[in-house]
């Protein structure tokens, strides 16, 4: 028997100040689209910014359903409108902030797994590592890839595989 370490970098930063120009626009853009979600029953909003290699920026929000699965969370819906509208510019990076249910932003964050799954197929689809910025009240966290989110992920090659 093996044991292995898997290791998970994460820079932590203060506030928006603190981080590059690029990154604090994601940022503020994040937190301006959540303010647009559609979450009459949570009532959280989360909105997601992402910068496309040729520097466009695509934002998108939560949108709820009463008939739970056919709502859409932020990341989803910014990442696949910008591979419907921009297929040949891979994602750089992806901003993600909430509004809890008080209405200040939300304590912790991190997409839900579907998101985690489908930005790692954007990430292996493009072969370019996504940086994922996580906006909460208390700090930014900004993880080097999608991988960190999902560190035994499975992806297209697992379905190319013989044995």
């Amino acid at each position: 028997m093996q044991t292995k370490e898997i290791k998970i970098l994460v820079s932590e930063y203060k506030n928006e100040e603190e981080l590059i120009t690029t990154d604090r626009e994601l940022v503020l853009a994040a937190r301006r689209i959540a303010e647009s979600a559609y979450a009459p029953y949570s009532k959280f909003k989360v909105g997601a910014a992402l910068r496309l290699t040729d520097g466009t920026v695509v934002t998108g929000s939560n949108q709820e359903n009463a008939a739970t699965p056919v709502g859409t969370c932020a990341e989803r819906s910014a990442l696949f409108w910008a591979n419907a509208n921009y297929p040949d510019f891979a994602v750089e990076s992806i901003a993600i902030s909430a509004i809890d249910q008080s209405g200040n932003r939300a304590a912790r964050l991190s997409p839900c797994g579907i998101c985690r799954q489908a930005l790692l197929e954007s990430q292996h689809r493009f072969q370019l590592p996504i940086r994922v910025i996580l906006d909460s009240r208390d700090k930014i966290e900004i993880l080097n890839s999608v991988e960190s989110l999902l560190p035994l992920s499975f992806n297209g090659n697992a379905l190319n595989s013989v044995e």
